[in-house]
């Protein structure tokens, strides 16, 4: 996917404030619109400038867009790296006007198919906006009603016409048995009213963040478990570690690499709980020194073990 430099396809500077930016896109949505350009290219330059300036002229697009850095360069294969827009609130969705084929796949990475919602419609008592952000939170608070003290990124416009993000910090309970992209909702917490009414919400999307050990999918986790040769060949019982404390597994006779083994209600602590798979993992000792490799030496002549049977070879 090609990455593109909206403030490069309107000519301005990063540090431009929201004006100048509307009046680079006003100057080039005139200069290319097919009916009146006479350009080879007016049509897709006319749709490059577009998507420019929706990603730009609202403040917490261009925030979370800014965040992506400068280091990419236009035509580099880009993908959006995890979590990229994580802590970030938002007020509405992805599109806010216009054909959504008329964006590239890198928009679309970057805001989704969504449209912006809410917004004051001139009546009285009408709620505020409800907001959104997405907030990564550590897989252990799941099994535990945790307290955390979560901090928001919010774009706003300062008086000179730039972007500015401000910090507010809300102290959330995280609900035991939490799964990944489940919401928590913050009543009151979103958009104030313009016309007198309550305040919007505030969503708080859940992912966890990377994990040493665990993998996630859904409510089930993954570990893999590092075996020494001897402990599969002749089976033994470890202490495995969970999310909730160790546990004792007892592994086979002849356990092969790679091999797949449950821990019935060990992963999340939904309303009906999760497993843990435990994946082995065959770790070969290195034979560093006389000894261990006569021992190695001594094995070979022994076992006579040809892994590469099944090949033919």
């Amino acid at each position: 996917m090609e990455y593109k430099d909206y403030y490069k396809l309107l000519g301005v500077q990063r540090d431009a404030t929201q004006e100048e930016i509307k009046r680079a896109y006003r100057k080039l949505a005139r200069k290319y619109h097919p009916d009146v350009s006479s350009e080879a290219d007016a049509e897709e330059r006319f749709k490059e400038v577009n998507e420019a300036y929706e990603a730009l002229k609202d403040p917490e697009k261009r925030a979370a867009y800014d965040q992506l850095g400068k280091s990419w360069k236009q035509g580099e294969d880009f993908r959006p790296p995890p979590d990229w827009d994580a802590g970030f609130e938002f007020s509405g969705g992805g599109y806010t006007g216009g054909d959504a084929a008329a964006f590239s796949d890198f928009f679309e990475s970057l805001f989704g198919r969504a449209s912006a919602q809410g917004g004051y419609q001139g009546a009285r008592h009408v709620p505020g906006e409800d907001h959104h952000a997405r907030v990564l939170i550590d897989i252990e608070d799941s099994w535990h009603s945790a307290q955390r003290a979560i901090t928001l990124q919010v774009p706003q416009v300062d008086p000179a016409g730039h972007v500015v993000t401000q910090s507010r910090t809300l102290n959330v309970r995280i609900p035991k048995g939490i799964k990944e992209g489940q919401r928590i909702r913050l009543a009151g917490q979103g958009a104030p009213s313009l016309g007198g009414g309550p305040s919007g919400d505030l969503y708080l999307e859940v992912e966890f963040k990377p994990h040493s050990l665990y993998r996630v999918d859904g409510k089930d986790l993954y570990l893999d478990l590092p075996l020494a040769p001897w402990e599969a060949a002749l089976g033994t019982t470890l202490e495995v570690p969970t999310p909730d404390g160790k546990v004792d597994m007892k592994i086979p006779e002849n356990t092969r690499s790679g091999t797949k083994m449950r821990l019935k209600g060990r992963g999340i602590p939904a309303r009906e709980a999760g497993d843990l798979y435990v994946i082995t993992k065959i770790v070969v000792p290195q034979a560093d020194t006389e000894e261990k490799r006569e021992l190695y030496r001594k094995m070979e002549q022994i076992m006579r073990f040809n892994p590469r049977q099944a090949l033919g070879v």
